[in-house]
Protein backbone atom coordinates (compact mmCIF):
# COMPACT_ATOMS: atom_id res chain seq x y z
CA UNK A 1 0.00 0.00 0.00
CA UNK A 2 1.13 3.51 -0.67
CA UNK A 3 1.27 6.31 1.86
CA UNK A 4 -2.27 7.42 1.11
CA UNK A 5 -5.44 7.74 3.17
CA UNK A 6 -8.05 5.26 1.90
CA UNK A 7 -10.98 7.55 2.73
CA UNK A 8 -9.84 11.07 1.85
CA UNK A 9 -7.11 10.47 -0.73
CA UNK A 10 -4.51 12.47 1.21
CA UNK A 11 -1.00 11.52 0.13
CA UNK A 12 2.60 12.64 0.48
CA UNK A 13 3.43 16.14 -0.78
CA UNK A 14 6.85 17.45 -1.72
CA UNK A 15 8.46 20.70 -0.68
CA UNK A 16 11.68 22.24 0.54
CA UNK A 17 13.61 22.44 3.78
CA UNK A 18 14.78 26.04 4.00
CA UNK A 19 17.83 26.76 6.14
CA UNK A 20 18.65 30.05 7.86
CA UNK A 21 20.92 30.83 4.91
CA UNK A 22 17.97 30.15 2.54
CA UNK A 23 19.53 26.96 1.19
CA UNK A 24 16.79 24.70 -0.14
CA UNK A 25 16.77 20.90 -0.10
CA UNK A 26 13.91 18.64 -1.15
CA UNK A 27 11.75 16.92 1.47
CA UNK A 28 8.43 15.12 1.76
CA UNK A 29 5.43 16.05 3.89
CA UNK A 30 3.83 12.74 4.89
CA UNK A 31 0.21 12.43 6.03
CA UNK A 32 -0.46 11.24 9.57
CA UNK A 33 -1.73 7.74 8.72
CA UNK A 34 -3.02 5.16 11.18
CA UNK A 35 -4.05 1.55 10.66
CA UNK A 36 -7.48 1.37 12.28
CA UNK A 37 -10.39 -1.04 12.45
CA UNK A 38 -13.70 0.67 11.74
CA UNK A 39 -17.13 -0.90 12.18
CA UNK A 40 -19.93 -0.55 9.67
CA UNK A 41 -23.24 -0.60 11.53
CA UNK A 42 -25.26 -1.29 8.37
CA UNK A 43 -23.14 -4.28 7.34
CA UNK A 44 -22.29 -5.46 10.85
CA UNK A 45 -18.64 -5.98 9.90
CA UNK A 46 -15.25 -4.60 10.86
CA UNK A 47 -12.88 -3.21 8.23
CA UNK A 48 -9.16 -2.51 8.52
CA UNK A 49 -8.25 0.72 6.75
CA UNK A 50 -5.24 3.03 6.53
CA UNK A 51 -6.78 6.38 7.50
CA UNK A 52 -5.41 9.86 8.24
CA UNK A 53 -5.92 11.36 11.68
CA UNK A 54 -8.05 14.17 10.22
CA UNK A 55 -10.32 11.61 8.53
CA UNK A 56 -10.74 9.82 11.87
CA UNK A 57 -11.85 13.09 13.46
CA UNK A 58 -14.34 13.63 10.64
CA UNK A 59 -15.70 10.08 10.96
CA UNK A 60 -16.18 10.72 14.66
CA UNK A 61 -17.93 14.03 13.97
CA UNK A 62 -20.45 12.73 11.40
CA UNK A 63 -21.35 9.69 13.49
CA UNK A 64 -19.45 6.70 12.11
CA UNK A 65 -18.12 5.03 9.01
CA UNK A 66 -21.49 4.61 7.26
CA UNK A 67 -22.52 8.31 7.25
CA UNK A 68 -18.98 9.30 6.27
CA UNK A 69 -18.98 6.99 3.24
CA UNK A 70 -22.47 8.11 2.19
CA UNK A 71 -21.24 11.74 2.08
CA UNK A 72 -17.85 11.15 0.48
CA UNK A 73 -17.12 11.46 -3.23
CA UNK A 74 -16.09 8.28 -4.98
CA UNK A 75 -13.04 9.90 -6.58
CA UNK A 76 -11.28 10.21 -3.20
CA UNK A 77 -11.92 6.66 -2.01
CA UNK A 78 -9.67 3.65 -2.51
CA UNK A 79 -11.03 0.57 -4.27
CA UNK A 80 -11.55 -1.15 -0.91
CA UNK A 81 -13.50 1.81 0.48
CA UNK A 82 -15.59 2.05 -2.72
CA UNK A 83 -16.58 -1.60 -2.29
CA UNK A 84 -17.70 -0.92 1.29
CA UNK A 85 -19.64 2.17 0.15
CA UNK A 86 -21.48 0.21 -2.57
CA UNK A 87 -22.42 -2.54 -0.09
CA UNK A 88 -23.81 0.08 2.32
CA UNK A 89 -25.80 1.72 -0.50
CA UNK A 90 -27.29 -1.68 -1.48
CA UNK A 91 -28.54 -2.18 2.06
CA UNK A 92 -29.94 1.38 2.17
CA UNK A 93 -31.84 0.82 -1.09
CA UNK A 94 -33.22 -2.46 0.28
CA UNK A 95 -34.50 -0.72 3.43
CA UNK A 96 -36.04 2.12 1.40
CA UNK A 97 -38.01 -0.24 -0.84
CA UNK A 98 -39.58 -2.07 2.14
Amino acid sequence: MSRMCELTGKKAMSGNNVSHAKNRTKRKFLPNLNNVTLTSEALGKNFQLKVSASALRTINKVGGLDPFLRRSAGSNLSSNAMKIKKDIEKIDIGKASN
